[in-house]
């Protein structure tokens, strides 16, 4: 067995570990931290099929974005913080080892000098950039496909934002017509009243 094949066999593993514990376990915390180890294994499995573009893209938009994302759909749920943030102690089991495991990863990328000693591909110049060749792929062979996904995710973003828009008691809502019909008149209205004078014992007292 190469060292190649060794290192995908070590991080498939981690990744179907990760993946399977994201839908297994209860608290969603726990599931957040494993799935931000399945996305550092698949990027790293990228970086093994020559694909750097697409590991950094998913290091820093879905690594970067998830806990951005889970917050996000916390604060929309309207979930108690407060419990989260007493029990943040118990999460340390669960999230020391998941960041130890990505910091391995990330030591095994760097420091490791059989991917700088690797002789390049058969057929691979120095001038080869696998972003320029999924580009060609994408947008020749699989267009209809990418297509395809952009119209779902539009939907699933129209049906997110027609599902948050939902008219709740108690709450006020502004109509920018009437707030740019308003007149002046409307607002102010100036009174003209008679000056009072003060009674002679108000004064001495």
């Amino acid at each position: 067995m190469t060292f190649e094949k060794l290192v995908f066999y070590v991080f498939a593993a981690i990744l179907l570990f990760a993946a399977g514990r994201v839908i297994t376990v209860r608290n969603p915390v726990y599931a957040v931290l494993h799935l931000v180890l399945a996305f550092f294994s698949c990027a790293a499995l990228w970086l093994l099929l020559e694909a750097e573009f697409l590991a950094i893209t998913l290091v820093l938009v879905y690594v970067g974005a998830v806990m951005v994302l889970f917050l996000f759909v916390v604060m929309m749920l309207d979930i108690n913080l407060a419990p989260l943030r007493e029990g943040f102690v118990r999460y340390l089991p669960v999230a020391l080892p998941v960041a130890a495991l990505m910091l391995l990863e990330m030591i095994l990328v760097v420091t490791s000098r059989v991917f700088s000693e690797m002789p390049a591909p058969a057929g691979h110049g120095p001038d080869y950039s696998n972003t320029r060749e999924l580009g060609s792929v994408l947008y020749t062979d699989y267009v209809y496909a990418f297509e395809i996904a952009s119209v779902i995710l539009l939907v699933a973003i129209i049906a997110a934002i027609a599902l948050t828009l939902r008219r709740r008691p108690g709450t006020k809502y502004q109509t920018p017509s009437q707030q740019i019909a308003v007149r002046p008149e409307d607002r102010l209205r100036v009174v003209k009243m008679a000056a009072e004078k003060a009674d002679a014992g108000e004064g001495s007292s």
